[in-house]
């Protein structure tokens, strides 16, 4: 019987299967930071209990963290207690940590990556919800709870049931300053924020192939946002290219064992979905979101949709509309914003910062946006300075700030004030998620770029 990717990861990992039951499922990777393990070690040694193996288990500090000013010590006390007990956690039981400080520091879900952490084939888990990006190497990535994190740290184990499959395909080619973020932002404007709940995502077509790795993983990321359980890409070359001389990634004849076993992970023809959608790359245009969750998104040249058109929830469509102060049928075109946040797991890596230089090379920052840019790590940064981009930015008026989550999810510093509107780059716009009462578009780098620059939503393709 032919076998999807995801079949061929998951049935690989089944320790047992229980009768009416979740699977035992073994892990081969855990990612952990400050903010959800801190209680799972408490368990461990309430119980007694040691880290089964540590080798497989990496930490490193990125919600809670400060963006600027990284030497000095952490003001907000809840923070800095989360940011040490990782710190003294992770020496007690031998578990690899990258803290404040740390040139390989950064977010959880750029550093894994990035480092080669992360492989075709695994299944990766960490307690965040996007850590479904991992899934764009031909990984099962998915994120689990606190009393999961526990479980995992004691037993590398987890039980869970075996999702649905669905496959999303997206052909032809994409056009002029559409990038995989709006990929990502149409197919969740499509099926809504719950229209993939239940199911691992396999996404295929020309698109997806001819994304780069970074690409990818925006995609992977936002997989969660429609209410999947994670997504999935077939490696290839691409992901071979891009894993090769990673720091943790494999050497010499296993790097060569590796790539032949790597090959092998696809979806074979005659394998059955449960649900299978297609889509054509040409319907897609720049996105950017009007709304209160991430399916409340729409291509740039557009107007807001009025809750006659939809069906159902008509009551809360108007509640999210009136908590961002828009109107049905309004242009988003135009609308005056007052931050920019560039960065997050979403898109924080060095083809975002490229990317956004490319629009406002030669501009200046408008005078009424506030920017933040933050890279996702270290390595980012660096690459920044590099290439050239920290110049093009500083002399249109922006600041690079250090690494962290950021304005992602105002659990540090970076937290947009009350009424305010944020162009974003991060994964989610529910209310307050940015700062209470904040304001939150979702958009690409490009869109983001181009608002940053003229003050107001605009069509990136205006500025190419």
């Amino acid at each position: 019987m032919s076998k999807t990717l995801f079949d061929k990861v998951w049935d690989s990992h089944v320790v047992r299967k229980i009768e009416g039951g979740p699977d035992v499922f073994f892990i081969d990777r855990h990612f952990i930071h400050e903010v959800t393990s801190p209680v799972a070690f408490l368990g461990l040694k309430s119980r007694g209990l040691k880290v089964l193996y540590p080798e497989r288990t990496f930490a490193t500090a990125d919600h809670n963290t400060p963006t600027i000013n990284q030497h000095l010590p952490v003001e907000d006390p809840l923070s800095a207690n989360q940011l040490k007990a990782l710190e003294d956690n992770s020496n007690e039981y031998g578990i690899s940590h990258w803290g404040l400080g740390h040139q390989k520091n950064g977010i959880v879900h750029v550093v894994g990556p990035e480092n080669g952490i992360t492989f075709p084939g695994a299944t990766i888990v960490c307690g965040d919800s996007h850590t479904s990006t991992h899934g764009a190497f031909g990984a099962i990535a998915f994120g689990i709870g606190t009393s999961e994190v526990e479980m995992v740290l004691s037993t590398q184990c987890i039980m869970q049931p075996k999702p649905k499959k669905m496959r999303i395909n997206v052909n032809g080619q994409l056009g002029k300053g559409v990038t995989p973020k709006d990929v990502a932002l149409y197919i969740i404007s499509q099926l809504s924020t719950s229209g993939a709940t239940g199911y691992f995502v396999e996404y295929a077509g020309d698109v997806f192939e001819n994304m780069t790795m970074e690409g990818r993983m925006t995609v992977c990321n936002l997989s969660i946002e429609m209410g999947a359980r994670g997504g999935m890409i077939a490696p290839d070359e691409t992901t071979f290219a891009y894993l090769k001389d990673k720091p943790l990634s494999p050497k010499g004849a296993e790097w060569d064992k590796a790539v032949a076993h790597w090959k092998t992970l696809k979806t074979e023809a005659g394998a059955t979905f449960d649900k299978e959608l297609t889509f054509k790359a040409s319907d897609i245009e720049p996105m950017i979101t009007y709304g209160t969750n991430p399916g409340m998104g729409m291509g740039i040249s557009k107007h807001i949709p009025n809750a006659a058109d939809l069906d159902g929830g008509v009551a809360t469509y108007k509640k999210s509309l009136d908590y961002m102060g828009y109107n049905e049928n309004d242009a988003m075109i135009g609308k005056k914003i007052d931050y920019v946040f560039l960065g997050s797991c979403t898109n924080g890596r060095i083809e975002d910062f490229r990317a956004f230089a490319s629009i406002v090379k030669g501009k200046k920052k408008a005078d009424n946006v506030t920017a933040w840019l933050v890279p996702g790590s270290h390595e980012v940064e660096a690459l920044i300075k590099e290439e050239g981009i920290l110049d093009i930015l500083n002399e249109a008026g922006f600041v690079l700030r250090q690494p962290g989550c950021s304005a992602c999810l105002a659990m540090n510093d970076d937290k947009v004030p009350a009424g305010k509107y944020a162009v974003s780059t991060s994964n989610r716009n529910f209310e307050g998620r940015q700062g209470p009462g904040s304001r939150t578009l979702l958009a690409s780098p490009l869109v983001a770029a181009a608002a940053a620059v003229t003050g107001v939503v605009t069509d990136p393709r205006d500025l190419l």
